[in-house]
């Protein structure tokens, strides 16, 4: 009996160092939105970013998507424009978030009904 609790209780920690694992790859107030932005036009623009998220800025916005970036999961391509644009698309890691966006997407609109009624 007391194998298994204590299997019970390993197994319990991997389970939320993995939840944080995630959280940290996904933390600060912003980068779900980028992810969410990119996930509903597949290939974004820095400046469509930009106005898709109401009071990010040029600055906070580069610092996120780099940070992404380096978790693999947006893609960073500059375009041959004048002038030179910058497109970001999610990776094919970034593309196993679009289930949980969608969930979390759901999850709001029915949180939102619940505390405001709207």
């Amino acid at each position: 009996m007391r194998c298994e609790i204590t299997e019970f209780q390993q197994e319990q920690k991997k389970r939320m160092r993995s939840v944080q694992d995630a959280m940290d790859a996904l933390n600060g107030k912003w980068k779900v939105a980028i992810i969410s932005s990119i996930c509903c036009y597949k290939k974004r623009r820095f400046s469509d970013i930009l106005n898709d998220i109401e009071g990010i800025s040029n600055r906070m916005l580069s610092k996120e998507l780099k940070e992404l970036e380096t978790n693999q999961l947006v893609k960073r391509t500059v375009l041959d424009t004048q002038p030179i644009s910058v497109q970001y698309e999610l990776t094919e890691h970034g593309n196993t978030l679009q289930t949980i966006i969608s969930e979390l997407s759901g999850w709001g609109i029915v949180h939102r009904k619940k505390i405001v009624g709207k």
